[in-house]
């Protein structure tokens, strides 16, 4: 697996989202996910994204104990940063975000030991918070850094002046956005930011939720429990106009002589170098053939033909609800 660099962290060229594994998509299987990582570990995968909320709880506990033999080969990147009601699972027990100072901390302590390590390589800001300057946040961050608690410092879904702020601070190694082929809004403005400061970009959902690999063919593929069909662009009047461009990326991929999965995949690879994806697998099959995108070559009438296909004007929908949009500070 080739790598990349996020700040002073060298990690594999395409990461693991582990969300799914214990939150938001329906239920899921611990022995698989458990294979699922330590394939990953195998195919030279080195970069595992986590949360605190994840669950809550209980992701971060399935990334210790799974990768607590190979701790030392590994970077694992965790957030703090919203408020949620444990008595709730998945989505719903989100109620809001908190970046106090005192909560940046307090989360720290427990993600330690709910990872079973020392230290944190990446720690994220999940949301910004409105109402705590991003000054004090970075700051009490920055200090759990000076303690060797954290290695690095990232923000995820923050605009531009927010990052910025953050960056004068102390040095921001990451920022995580969604970002694929039907959701570009990072382009220009925040991506160049990034590159202006030195700040690797992580693309989550870099497949679409899933959408882009032609495996979600009817809104009954998503089971009752699981959040993509509340979001917009799943919704029956969106469907199946999505649908027919993944159709066209399907055809293309065939061309190509890949999945479309790998495709979608590649095409954020060559995005730039700065650029680590983490598309989440839960099963090993779906691991697999992520990891190999990242060996894709792509010509650039190739990526013209790509981006001309899934074009932003076709997509149907917002990536999100309008309350999940507004937790965003893109």
């Amino acid at each position: 697996m080739k790598t990349r660099k996020l700040g002073n962290l060298e990690v594999s060229a395409v990461g693991l989202g582990c969300m799914g594994m214990s939150f938001a998509y329906g239920a899921s299987d611990e022995t698989e996910s458990i294979r699922t990582l330590n394939r990953a570990v195998d195919l030279g995968i080195t970069f595992f994204d986590t949360a605190e909320l994840y669950g809550p709880y209980t992701n971060e506990e399935l990334l210790g104990r799974a990768l607590k033999p190979v701790r030392d080969r590994v970077v694992i990147a965790t957030k703090f940063g919203f408020k949620y009601d444990p008595n709730k699972s998945g989505a719903a027990a989100i109620t809001g975000v908190d970046s106090r100072p005192e909560n940046v901390k307090q989360v720290a302590e427990a993600s330690l030991k709910r990872l079973g390590t020392d230290v944190i390589d990446l720690y994220y800001q999940h949301r910004v918070d409105p109402n705590v300057p991003i000054e004090e946040t970075v700051g009490a961050m920055a200090e759990l850094v000076r303690e060797g608690k954290v290695r690095a410092l990232g923000l995820s879904e923050a605009g531009s002046a927010t990052i910025r702020r953050a960056h004068a601070v102390h040095p921001i190694a990451a920022l995580q956005s969604e970002y694929s082929l039907w959701s570009r809004e990072p382009e220009h403005d925040v991506l160049d930011t990034c590159r202006e400061l030195g700040i690797g970009f992580v693309p989550y959902s870099p497949l679409g939720r899933g959408f882009l690999t032609g495996a979600i063919q009817k809104r009954e593929d998503l089971g009752a429990d699981d959040f993509r069909s509340q979001l917009p662009r799943f919704q029956a009047e969106n469907f199946d106009a999505n649908a027919a461009l993944v159709a066209k990326l399907e055809a293309l991929a065939k061309q190509k002589g890949v999945a479309a999965a790998q495709l979608a995949l590649a095409w954020v690879l060559h995005q730039g170098d700065d650029i680590v994806p983490i598309p989440g697998a839960r099963k090993v099959n779906h691991l697999e053939q992520n990891a190999v995108a990242a060996d894709i070559v792509l010509s650039k009438q190739e990526l013209a033909e790509l981006t001309e296909t899934i074009s932003l004007d076709q997509i149907a929908g917002k990536r999100y609800s309008e309350a999940s949009l507004a937790m965003t500070n893109l």
